[in-house]
């Protein structure tokens, strides 16, 4: 293992299907949450859209994009 800092960015590795094929909403919501930049964002409801199509996935990271963008303003 490496030594990165708490808060790096390795959680961008992760594939969308990775994300939102957990096998459970906790973990998918988790993985949400770990979502810091747009790009990724947008793959993953790109991702979403192709497959499940779930409505409450699609809400989070609907909120999640909001949450990034206030936070990209705040910089």
């Amino acid at each position: 293992m490496s030594n990165t800092p708490e808060h790096s960015q390795d959680s961008s590795e992760l594939s969308p299907a990775q994300r939102l094929e957990a096998p459970n909403t906790r973990l998918i919501d988790a993985s949400i949450a770990t979502i810091n930049d747009m790009e990724t964002l947008r793959a993953c409801i790109a991702y979403e859209n192709q497959h499940q199509q779930r409505v409450p996935i699609l809400r989070l990271l609907e909120k999640r994009a909001i949450e990034v963008r206030s936070q990209d303003d705040d910089d």
